[in-house]
């Protein structure tokens, strides 16, 4: 049998560009994660509160990704992607006056919508990649793409390690490890938050000049031709009824559980890495520091993305996936169970776990998926990003808890987590048995 290559020649330049743009949005999620805990310092919020930062960043996917997948079923992909680049600079830069006004709302509305961008670009991206080859090595070639994202994330890691934190004024610390800010009078206080605010501003106004670049950059030299199936394979999809894709998305039990199964994969992502500076903090690490940890994490994931992908070629996705789900349940039971930096260890171990769960989960989901269906299809799994908006305030309360039955509240809160994953791998369960009726028929 001959083995079919993961990325055809022909489709080598569309991949190569399409795949850059991962890094984009990777960068901007986690630059972000860490702003929840610095603006719950500068702005003297609860927890709940902070986690705002989230809700607002993944309800920009939710809110825009099904308008985001009607506009490709109408026009191009190199439109839409156009269009995301487009919303994720205007988002950027409206840091500029929301730093200028030190309003958290704010800074809420310029990340709502940024990830209208974000929205746009992910409904683009991961569907054009699943059809630049074949249809057996979509989801290995999707892990591939994905790839890149982490590398990006890392990015805004290191932006936010080494030229955000460190350099907040409100994150400064007595010889105990005790936070001086809230002590400090409100003329001390209101002079920090302009510095800081400047801070985080920066970072975003610069990755919007680099977002105008890339657009600027794909106007040019990507090519849209509508009669090709690689630059719009959904143009006849505007012709279909949205009611029947609907329809027929619904009836198809793994995708709409794939669905499912990804907002619970997000939710927990989001959870993982947004709270790991809270973990820390209760240990009386800075966070700066504490994002060390988040970026040894964030590295474990990466090279998780590339040693899955590999596996893939001997081990089925649907089992792989059901294996890392249940080993990221385990690191969870450790987060919960065993206090200090075991239990923070045992926390970043959950990212290799992670690695390869969304491109698996989107890729067996839309595998049975028709083409004329595939972008509708496409923004459901991209909407399930709505998962990172919902659960982070809910973990907030229970941080905010402090203790609970005697045992730090920060460690508890990791039971969400840990329902998130054992959802995972009983759905990876469920197509691992699909996968074998079908092959007994």
């Amino acid at each position: 049998m001959q083995h079919q290559p993961l990325v055809a020649r022909r489709h080598l330049i569309p991949f190569v560009v399409v795949t850059s743009l991962f890094a984009l949005w990777g960068f901007a999620n986690d630059i972000t994660n860490p702003m929840v805990a610095a603006f719950q310092t500068m702005m003297e919020l609860s927890a709940a509160k902070a986690s705002m930062v989230q809700f607002a960043f993944y309800g920009g996917y939710a809110t825009m990704a099904i308008p985001a997948a009607l506009f490709i079923r109408r026009y191009s992909y190199k439109v839409s992607i156009l269009i995301g680049l487009a919303l994720y600079a205007v988002g950027a830069f409206l840091f500029i006056p929301a730093a200028l006004y030190q309003q958290f709302t704010f800074f809420c509305l310029s990340l709502y919508i940024l990830t209208f961008g974000l929205a746009f670009l992910e409904t683009s991206a991961n569907p054009f990649i699943l059809r630049l080859g074949d249809r057996t090595t979509a989801t290995r070639r999707l892990n591939l793409a994905q790839a890149f994202n982490p590398m990006g994330s890392l990015a805004g890691m290191a932006v936010a390690s080494f030229l955000v934190l460190p350099n907040l004024w409100s994150d400064r610390r007595d010889a105990a490890g005790q936070v001086l800010f809230p002590a400090l009078s409100e003329a001390e206080k209101a002079h920090i938050r302009v510095h800081d605010l400047a801070v985080i501003r920066d970072p975003y106004v610069a990755i919007g000049v680099v977002v105008l670049v890339m657009f600027v950059i794909i106007a040019l030299v990507v090519k849209t031709d509508t009669k090709d199936a690689s630059q719009n394979p959904d143009a006849s999809a505007a012709k279909v009824p949205a009611k029947d894709t609907l329809s027929r998305l619904w009836h198809n039990p793994i995708y709409r559980n794939g669905v499912v199964a990804q907002v619970f994969y997000v939710a927990a992502q989001i959870m993982v890495w947004t709270f790991i500076i809270q973990y820390a903090d209760r240990l009386g690490i800075n966070k700066a520091t504490a994002q060390l940890y988040n970026i040894v994490a964030m590295t474990l994931f990466l090279c998780g993305r590339f040693v899955s992908t590999f596996l893939m070629k001997y081990i089925d996705s649907r089992r792989l996936l059901c294996i890392f789900g249940i080993g990221a349940a385990l690191a969870s039971l450790g987060t919960i169970l065993i206090d200090g930096r075991a239990g923070l260890w045992c926390l970043v171990a959950i990212s290799p776990f992670m690695s390869l769960m969304f491109p698996s989960i989107y890729g067996i989901s839309l595998e049975d998926v028709a083409p004329s269906d595939t972008s509708l299809g496409a923004a459901f799994l991209v909407m399930a990003i709505v998962g990172g908006a919902l659960m982070p305030p809910l973990q907030g309360l229970i941080i905010d808890c402090v203790t609970i039955c005697g045992w730090p509240a920060i460690n508890v809160s990791f039971v969400l987590p840990l329902i998130c994953f054992v959802i995972i791998a009983l759905y990876a369960a469920q197509t691992i048995k699909a996968q074998s009726a079908r092959s007994t028929v």
